[in-house]
């Protein structure tokens, strides 16, 4: 049995889940999200706790157990707490600050790369080597911030790049001369 999928998930106060079919709509403070699950898996809910389970013990729905249980987890915590992913900058001259709702990024490249979040998330900058996203969808929190890692990777030899926060990059020694 997965034990993922067995534990139950509580519903904050302030957080409405609602089943229709396979559709489950969450609402809370921060948001609103909706997502469709396998009509397979079986989503219970009683007064301020969710239930999954599965039908067989097929390897398809084992795995769809516990998969369903921590999307449906991820989605009551979104609404009720978000979620943030943050970013920092390494190198010299590299900078981001945000225009608008834009992010634009200074990593070294000949022009400045512009980075618009779709609706739903938010974009911080607090200093202008840190960049934080924020959001109710895991999911795409950590998309787009993959999206800005992925301007400038950060590089083995010198380090430099951008990175996640607490990220560790293993560096590489250069070439030595005769």
């Amino acid at each position: 049995m997965s034990r993922v999928g067995k534990k139950p998930i509580e519903i904050p106060t302030g957080v409405t889940v609602t089943l229709n079919g396979n559709v489950v709509t969450v609402k809370g403070p921060k948001g609103e999200l909706t997502r469709t699950f396998n009509p397979d898996i079986e989503i219970k809910v009683e007064e301020n706790i969710i239930n999954v389970s599965r039908p067989s013990e097929s390897k398809e729905h084992r795995a769809l157990h516990g998969t369903t249980r921590a999307l449906l987890s991820n989605m009551v915590e979104g609404v009720s707490k978000g979620f943030e992913k943050a970013l920092e900058l390494i190198g010299v001259g590299y900078r981001a600050q945000k225009q608008g709702n834009k992010l634009v990024l200074n990593v070294g490249y000949s022009h400045p790369v512009e980075i618009t979040p779709e609706a739903g998330l938010e974009v911080e900058v607090p200093a202008n080597t840190k960049i934080i996203v924020k959001g109710t969808s895991k999911e795409r929190v950590g998309a787009l911030a993959a999206n800005i890692r992925d301007v400038r990777r950060p590089e083995p030899y010198k380090g430099k790049g951008i990175r996640y926060e607490g990220e560790f990059v293993r560096r590489k020694e250069g070439k030595t001369g005769k």
